[in-house]
């Protein structure tokens, strides 16, 4: 009998309207339990139920726009602790697309523009060397579709996306 793999911890990168809900729900919605600001609404429930995976095995995706070291350290650190493997999936951040697919949210969803521009300006695409097992390049193609690549440090393609 072989061994259970180890639980997930998942972090999202990229600003919002980048379609990292959206993702989840295609990807990870049977595997991943989902922990996010917008549906927890404090850092203090957020950090509870973090915890909580961490205690009990369960593979969890934080889908925040998780845009600086700093902001994706306070879930890396403790998961490697609790012998998480870690996973990021990196979404294409460019600016006029999200401000449009955000635009077409209904208000309750919808984000100030000034917040999308604001997190763009905060990106800092991800490192293996934060402490991640695996890195993922994610965008969305012309048909709609979800495109996952193999990431590589120091891809222009992340660090020049930002722009509007």
């Amino acid at each position: 009998m072989t061994a259970a793999p180890p639980p997930e911890l998942v972090i999202f990168c990229g600003i919002q309207a980048a379609g990292k809900s959206t993702f989840f729900q295609r990807t990870l919605f049977h595997s991943h339990l989902r922990i996010g600001l917008d549906l927890v609404r404090t850092r203090h429930r957020e950090a509870t139920l973090f915890d909580a995976c961490l205690r009990c095995g369960q593979s969890v995706v934080i889908d925040n726009t998780s845009p600086t070291p700093a902001e994706r350290a306070r879930y890396i650190a403790p998961a490697r602790a609790a012998g998480f493997v870690v996973v990021g999936y990196y979404f294409q951040s460019r600016v006029a697309p999200a401000l449009a697919r955000n635009a077409r949210r209904p208000d309750a969803q919808r984000v100030p523009d000034r917040g999308v521009l604001g997190t763009a300006a905060r990106l800092v695409p991800p490192r293996r060397d934060e402490g991640f097992d695996a890195l993922h390049y994610v965008y969305i193609d012309d048909a709609g579709e979800f495109v996952i690549e193999a990431w590589r440090d120091d891809d222009a393609r992340a660090s020049e996306e930002v722009a509007p």
